[in-house]
Formats: structure tokens, sequence, C-alpha cells
């Protein structure tokens, strides 16, 4: 049996396609441990949010004193 030349090239250029896509698919994976997430911010005791405004009362700064609109 004998083949054609095109034959013999398109052997050769499927090879060579498989064996780019096969070196192509080939990937290493670093896995890290995921980051530390932020520390949330605290709420300021109202205390202390009066102290920091140099109001008189502690009121208008107490979750439970809030005005709901």
């Amino acid at each position: 049996m004998q083949t054609s030349k095109y034959t013999k090239i398109s052997v050769v250029a499927l090879v060579l396609l498989f064996l780019a896509l096969s070196v192509i698919s080939c990937s290493t994976h670093v896995h890290t441990s995921a980051p530390a997430p932020a520390p949330k911010a605290k709420k300021v005791p109202p205390g202390q949010a009066k102290k920091m405004s140099g109001s008189k009362s502690a009121k208008a700064y107490a979750p439970g004193q809030q005005n709901k609109n």
C-alpha cells in the first residue's frame, strides 16, 4: 500500500499537534492556605463615643436610644 505525500504530512502534523497540546495542557498548581480574614472593626461603646465627641450624655450613642425614622 502506497501512501501519498499529503497523507504523510498530515499524519506528522497531527502527531506534532497532539504533542503540542499535551505539553501545553500540563500545568502545576501551588495551593497555599487562605489568607487570614481581616479583623472586624468593633463598635465603640456609648461611653467611649461620648468621651471622644466631648458631649455630656452617652444617650445619643446607645443603640437602644436611636430614633427610627
